[in-house]
């Protein structure tokens, strides 16, 4: 898109059928439709993380992508992370979630990694994410972010378990996830 002008959540509503696009500082980032490796990746993800959460009875909620976050708790900023994990009730609403997330996960996409790892990291961060992973599709490995703890960039392969902050006993095999 253009960024000779600011953008508003207006703009993205106005958008045609099935266009994906996130509203950034005033700039319209448009996305490309994921990949089956992207969606393998974030089915088995999402599932597992909900499948974790039932069989302990927590209250989170996880939803995948297309699914808003008005990050700053207002409209001035619409993101669609690829997986939310979102704890307080509160901040979800037939829109989306209204807030930061506690938990997303970004799987990369490889014509704009960039997006992943410079802007949405400083955008979460500043927001109140809690964590952060971003997933490297193609060099299958994950970096997380634990805000909340201090800990920054972990790095995993895809042979690895990875530790899961917000909570004190989870951890994903992705050796044991199919892509």
């Amino acid at each position: 898109m253009p960024r000779d002008r600011t953008y508003t959540i207006e703009d993205i509503y106005n958008l045609p059928d099935r266009t994906r696009a996130e509203l950034i500082d005033g700039q319209m980032y448009m996305m490309a439709p994921p990949s089956t490796k992207h969606q393998r990746i974030s089915m088995n993800l999402s599932s597992t993380i909900h499948q974790y959460i039932k069989s302990n009875n927590g209250s989170c909620e996880v939803f995948s992508a297309p699914f808003a976050v008005f990050l700053n708790g207002d409209e001035s900023e619409y993101l669609e992370p690829d997986i939310s994990v979102i704890c307080d009730p509160n901040k979800i609403n037939d829109k989306g979630c209204v807030g930061a997330p506690d938990w997303i996960i970004e799987i990369t996409s490889p014509s704009n990694p960039g997006h992943d790892y410079i802007l949405k990291l400083n955008k979460y961060s500043n927001a109140g994410v809690k964590e952060y992973w971003i997933i490297n599709q193609a060099d299958q490995f994950i970096t997380v972010y634990f805000f909340e703890g201090g800990k920054f960039a972990q790095h995993y392969t895809f042979d690895d378990k990875v530790k899961v902050n917000i909570y004190n006993d989870m951890e994903i095999d992705f050796s044991a996830l199919t892509f």
